[in-house]
C-alpha cells in the first residue's frame, strides 16, 4: 500500500479529500441550521447557506493548513530520513553529490514500479524512497482528516438559531484575503532579502565605492567590477526607448480619449494594446534582424558623406539605438493605456466649463484636460521608465554585450540585465565574486526601479486626492 500511495498523483488526491470534506460539511451545516429552526428559516440569524459555508470553511481550514505544511516540508523530511538510512560511503559524499543522488532516486521513483536499473543498492534505495513517500502521504492525509473531523464537530456544535454565521463567513473571507496579500508581500520580502544578503557577500570582497563608481567592468575574469558602464548603457537605452514611447503613447492616448469616435476607439485601442501581449523575444528578433541592420546601414552612409569623418559613428551590427527603438515600440501601449485612463478620469464638468467659456477642442485639451491629467501622465511615464530599465530580452539580442561608455547610439552597449544573464548562465561557481556580482547588480536594479515606482505612486496618490 505504501508503494501505491508513493506513486499516486498526490495533488489530485489532496484536492479530492478537501473538496469532499467541504461538500459534506456544507450539506450538514445547511441541514443542521434548518433543523435547529424547525423548518422556519426566518428565525435564523443568517441564511441556511451561510451555516453551510461556515461549517465547510471550518472543516477545510485545518486540513488545508496541514496539507500545505506537508507540501512545503514533506519531501524534505522524506529525503532527510532516506539519507540517514543510506550506507556510510554514500552519506560521506558532499552535500551536493548526496543531493544529486537523492534527485536521481526521486526521478527513478516517479517513473513507476517497473523502473529498475539493475543496480541492487540503487533499486533498493528507490523502493525505500517510494515507501517513505507513501507513508508520509498517508500520515499527512490522516492528520488532515483528523483535524478536519475535530474542526467539523466543534463548528457544528456552535450552530444555533442565534449563531451569526454570515459574520463568521465574512471574517473567514477577510482572513483568506489577508493571507493572500501576506503571501505576496512575504514573497517580495524574501526576494529582496535574498538579493540583499548575496549582495552583502559580494561587497565583502569588492569595495562598494569601487563597484558604484568604477569605470571598468570585466566580471567574467573576476578582475574589474566597476558598474558605471552598465549603468550608462541601461539608462541610455531606457532614454532612447522613452524618446519613442513617450510622445507616441501620449499623443495616441490624447487622440483616442478626446478626438476619436467611440466606434473608432473601441476598435483601435484593443489593437494598440495587443502590442503589450507580444513576447519580448519576438521584439528581440525584430530588432536583431531588421532594425539593427537598418541602423548600421544608415550609420555607414553617414560616415561615407564627404563632410563627415570616417569614424563619426561606430556602425556596429548591434547597437543601443536598435534596442532602444524597439523597446520604445514595446512600451507604447503601456504609456498610451495608462495615459488614456488618466485622461478619461478628468471630470467632464471641466471640459464643459471650458466649452462654455468659448474654448475650442484643442484649447480645452491643452489648457484644461492635460494640466488636470498631468500628475497621472507623469506617473505613467515613470512606470514606463521602470519597465524599460528592467527589460532583458530585447537588449540581450540587439544591444550587444560590450561594457563601455559611449555617447554614440550606434555603438554596442550592455546593460545591467544583460550582464546578470551572462553572469548566471553556463558553468559558474556560485560562491565566486563573478556570480555574486549578479546579485549586487540585481539589488541596484531593484533599488532604481523601486525609487521610480515610489515616485509614480506618490504622484498618482496626489492625482486621486484631487478628484475624490
Amino acid at each position: 500500500m505504501l508503494e501505491t500511495f508513493g506513486h499516486l498523483p498526490v495533488a489530485w488526491l489532496l484536492f479530492a479529500v478537501l473538496a469532499a470534506a467541504g461538500f459534506v460539511a456544507f450539506f450538514v451545516g445547511r441541514t443542521t441550521a434548518v433543523a435547529t429552526a424547525h423548518g422556519s428559516t426566518v428565525r435564523l440569524n443568517s441564511q441556511p447557506n451561510y451555516h453551510g459555508y461556515f461549517l465547510a470553511m471550518a472543516t477545510i481550514a485545518p486540513a488545508a493548513v496541514i496539507l500545505i505544511i506537508y507540501a512545503l516540508f514533506g519531501d524534505s523530511m522524506v529525503r532527510s530520513q532516506l539519507a540517514s538510512e543510506l550506507p556510510q560511503r554514500i552519506r560521506d559524499l558532499g552535500s551536493l553529490e548526496l543531493g544529486q543522488y537523492l534527485d536521481r532516486l526521486a526521478e527513478n521513483s516517479h517513473r513507476g514500479p517497473d523502473a529498475t536499473t539493475g543496480n541492487a543498492l540503487f533499486d533498493a534505495a528507490t523502493d525505500r524512497y517510494t515507501n517513505l513517500l507513501g507513508l508520509s502521504r498517508i500520515i499527512a492525509i490522516g492528520l488532515a482528516l483528523f483535524g478536519a473531523g475535530i474542526a467539523f464537530f466543534f463548528a457544528r456544535s456552535r450552530l444555533s438559531v442565534e449563531f451569526r454565521a454570515r459574520a463568521r463567513v465574512e471574517d473567514g473571507i477577510k482572513l483568506m484575503l489577508f493571507l493572500c496579500a501576506a503571501i505576496a508581500i512575504l514573497t517580495t520580502v524574501g526576494i529582496v532579502a535574498s538579493l540583499f544578503f548575496e549582495a552583502l557577500r559580494f561587497f565583502a570582497r569588492v569595495p562598494v565605492l569601487g563597484f558604484i563608481f568604477g569605470t571598468e567592468w570585466n566580471a567574467q575574469t573576476g578582475t574589474d567590477f566597476g558598474a558605471i558602464p552598465l549603468f550608462f548603457g541601461t539608462f541610455m537605452i531606457a532614454f532612447l526607448a522613452m524618446l519613442v514611447a513617450a510622445p507616441i503613447g501620449l499623443f495616441s492616448a490624447i487622440y483616442l480619449s478626446e478626438y476619436a469616435s467611440p466606434r473608432f476607439r473601441s476598435i483601435v485601442k484593443p489593437i494598440l494594446e495587443l502590442l503589450a501581449g507580444i513576447p519580448t523575444v519576438v521584439y528581440g528578433f525584430f530588432a536583431l534582424q531588421f532594425v539593427a541592420p537598418l541602423i548600421r546601414s544608415l550609420a555607414v552612409w553617414v560616415n561615407s558623406l564627404p563632410f563627415t569623418p570616417d569614424s563619426l559613428l561606430a556602425a556596429q551590427p548591434t547597437s543601443a539605438l536598435a534596442a532602444g527603438l524597439v523597446m520604445g515600440i514595446m512600451i507604447i501601449p503601456f504609456v498610451s493605456s495608462l495615459s488614456d485612463d488618466v485622461i478619461n478620469a478628468v471630470p467632464q464638468t471641466l471640459r464643459d466649463g471650458a466649452y462654455a467659456m468659448g474654448a475650442t477642442k484643442s484649447e480645452t485639451v491643452k489648457q484644461v484636460v492635460m494640466p488636470a491629467a498631468l500628475p497621472g501622465v507623469i506617473a505613467a511615464l515613470l512606470l514606463a521608465v521602470s519597465r524599460a530599465i528592467g527589460e532583458t530580452m530585447i537588449v540581450v539580442m540587439a544591444a550587444g554585450q560590450r561594457a563601455q561608455i559611449s555617447p554614440d547610439p550606434t555603438s554596442d552597449l550592455t546593460t545591467i540585465t544583460v550582464q546578470i544573464v551572462a553572469l548566471l548562465t553556463g558553468d559558474t561557481e556560485f560562491d565566486s565574486a563573478k556570480t555574486l556580482s549578479a546579485f549586487a547588480l540585481g539589488f541596484v536594479l531593484f533599488i532604481v526601479t523601486l525609487v521610480f515606482n515610489l515616485i509614480a505612486l506618490r504622484v498618482v496618490q496626489k492625482y486621486r486626492e484631487k478628484y475624490e
